[in-house]
């Protein structure tokens, strides 16, 4: 599912909204997400899950073309761990 997806599911689900502004909410919900990530704030959602960062540490990798060596420096990625009533949700579709 895309933005503009979600955006437009949730107008649909909510006709007594203004497409404008449920595309304000979504956009400001992403932002400060974002921004939560940035300072290095983990951000919960429960039932949902975590979103958190986590520090890579810098290595020597390669470059796959010509095999010489190439310094990776350190890092800081995303990391997301699912929320026990989203993951309990995905294990019955299984069932």
């Amino acid at each position: 599912m895309t933005k503009s997806d979600l955006i437009k599911r949730l107008a649909a689900a909510n006709p007594h909204l203004y497409m404008r502004d449920i595309e304000r909410i979504v956009s400001t919900i992403f932002e400060e997400i974002s921004a939560a990530l940035a300072r290095g704030d983990r951000v919960e959602l429960r039932g949902f899950g975590a979103f958190s960062v986590r520090a890579r540490g810098g290595r020597i990798g390669r470059n796959p073309r010509t095999g010489d060596e190439v310094a990776v420096p350190n890092k800081v990625v995303p990391y997301f761990k699912t929320g026990k009533e989203l993951r309990e949700r995905l294990n019955a579709l299984d069932g």
